[in-house]
């Protein structure tokens, strides 16, 4: 049996935290790691110029995005800028009319709101032709984002840790040490930077910490660094029930504790049904309201919008596998009726499903650049581990609109006439891609380590849940173990899709083999009926999974959740 000290070094060890001052940080409850935010490129003239803006009795426009992370991030900066003043308001883009982004009608509709300022959250680093349009209205701007820039970028004040050192305007400025903020993370350093230069009561940031810990989390940037730190902190204000709306959005979909895990499949996929389905300004205005009619309004909403885009997504999901041909490397699917809505999120579960690279394309709204006339193609892109989907967009620059993302997922908007050239293109790379990595398209179980039945103790599920938030970068510890023999099989759920068993090894003492066995309680999910040959087959067995923790009624239980099960070699 192995200390349970000695699993946990060995887990972080194989995640790079070597050092002991590391160690200490990352398994704190109060950790320190983050930085001045001031390090930023563009940060104190962003700053000054809300603060002077604000001080003019200047319109505020806080222009944001439609998904969890560009909610969050509006609401982060709510916390600041209504600290400062009242006559401000927010702008969340249509998924289906505008896009993503900042756009020219839209630059049109705040104008006519009377806006003096537009600061945007989660978008706007390459938005150069319409910041450029915006000051040319006379509106000032300020830009908040954390997405990739490359060869063009936003005239003016862009605050972006990617924001690459040829395009920053303070000498001698070094890149931002946390490069993997999300929208709301950076949101929250301009909040930081902007309650030091103004004075403004620590309350500020508190109030904040709980929308960046959701939109970290849901927009699965890396929970390592700066991150990790303001996710702690940030679950921490969740459950503290600072944020009513949020306690009872929460309460409507059973969750009793505000986890990583539980944001990550529960309220996540709640604040992004409304920008799917209808408008993401349902998700602001619940966020941003203490009202409690309107709380119970706004959730009963959110709830109604995930359980429509649940079954929209499955019926697309389904008709878009009829659709694949079974051997292509890269999957691009056109579509004309699917719900644009949901684009992203059933390409996600086709790469799970096929383990390759996966965009759908669908009929967009938006004119094109060179004719009203010009139908185009929005596209949403997922990917796999070892196959960057922006980098192979960006040689292929030419054929789109535009377009944006990160290495596991994308957006674009392109002419139709374009899209057999995307296709050609992309599976050639992707041909390119396989022949240099042959195992490329093989789904494999990242194992941390392998235990025994006899290490998978309640002090050590205990010491786990040390490790968390999981999430991007520090995912849920995985373990093996080998040569088990099953036990105590029962089957459970009305059809017998599941199953729970102990997983045993004989104990040896003085080289001599002992009766009594060690063992560990396995729960393994859907797949009960499809393996029950094995299962009942008497043969010894190898286990992937997850090490589970629990309290019931006060008592600790420990559980093994089976992820992968085979034949024992």
């Amino acid at each position: 049996m192995r200390k349970t000290e000695e699993i946990i070094n060995e887990i972080l060890n194989k995640r790079g935290i070597l050092s002991d001052e590391d160690r200490e940080e990352f398994l704190s409850a109060k950790p320190t790691r983050t930085y001045d935010p001031f390090l930023l490129d563009s940060m104190k003239a962003g700053v000054d110029l809300l603060v002077s803006a604000a001080k003019n009795g200047d319109r505020i426009c806080i222009y944001g995005d439609y998904d969890a992370d560009g909610v969050t991030a509006s609401t982060v900066m709510a916390c600041g800028v209504s600290a400062l003043t009242d006559n401000w308001f927010f702008y969340i883009p249509s998924r289906f009319v505008e896009g993503y982004g900042l756009n020219i009608s839209a630059i049109d509709k705040i104008i006519a709101k009377g806006a003096d300022l537009i600061i945007t959250v989660d978008c706007g680093c390459v938005s150069q032709k319409e910041v450029e349009y915006a000051k040319a209205k006379g509106l000032k701007v300020i830009v908040t984002d954390h997405h990739n820039i490359e060869d063009t970028i936003a005239d003016g004040i862009v605050i972006d840790p990617k924001k690459p050192q040829k395009f920053m305007l303070e000498d001698g400025k070094e890149p931002y040490p946390c490069q993997d903020l999300a929208g709301c993370g950076v949101a929250f350093k301009f909040l930081q930077a902007l309650q030091r230069t103004a004075d403004l009561p620590r309350k500020v940031l508190n109030d904040a910490l709980d929308m960046v810990a959701v939109g970290t989390i849901g927009d699965i940037v890396p929970l390592r660094d700066e991150n990790r730190t303001l996710v702690k902190y940030g679950l921490e204000a969740a459950n503290s029930g600072r944020r009513a709306s949020l306690s009872r959005l929460a309460k409507a979909i059973s969750i009793e504790e505000m986890t990583s895990t539980n944001i990550a499949f529960a309220v996540v996929p709640h604040i992004n049904a409304t920008g799917r389905m209808a408008s993401a300004m349902t998700a602001v205005e619940l966020f941003n309201t203490t009202d409690e009619r309107t709380i119970n309004e706004k959730v009963n909403e959110l709830i109604g919008y995930n359980r429509q885009r649940k079954n929209i997504q499955e019926d697309a999901f389904e008709r878009c596998v009829e659709m694949i041909e079974g051997d292509e490397d890269f999957i691009l699917l056109s579509i004309s009726d699917i719900h644009e809505g949901i684009a992203g999120i059933v390409a996600g579960k086709i790469k799970d499903q096929y383990y390759r690279p996966v965009i759908i394309v669908t009929p967009s709204e938006e004119k094109g650049r060179s004719s009203d006339d010009v139908t185009l193609l929005k596209g949403t892109g997922r990917s796999i581990d070892g196959v960057n989907i922006y980098d192979l967009l960006n040689r292929h620059s030419e054929l789109f609109i535009r377009f944006g993302g990160h290495s596991k997922a994308c957006g674009f908007l392109m002419e139709a006439g374009n899209l057999n050239s995307l296709r050609e293109y992309l599976n050639s790379d992707a041909a390119v891609l396989l022949a240099e990595h042959p195992q490329l398209f093989k789904k494999t179980v990242n194992i941390d380590m392998e235990i025994s039945p006899e290490d998978v103790t309640v002090e050590l599920a205990r010491e786990l849940r040390k490790i968390a938030p999981f999430g991007e970068g520090n995912p849920v510890p995985r373990f093996m173990m080998k040569g088990v023999a099953i036990r105590n099989l029962a089957y459970m759920g009305s059809d017998h899709t599941h199953a729970r068993f102990s997983a045993c090894t004989q104990r040896e003492s003085r080289g001599q083999k002992d009766e009594r066995y060690a063992f560990a309680e396995c729960v393994l999910f859907r797949r009960a009926q499809e393996i029950k040959h094995l299962l009942e087959s008497g043969e010894k067995v190898d286990v992937a999974g997850t090490i589970n923790y629990q309290v019931w009624r006060g008592q600790e239980r420990v559980q093994f959740i089976i992820e992968e099960i085979e034949k024992s070699s």
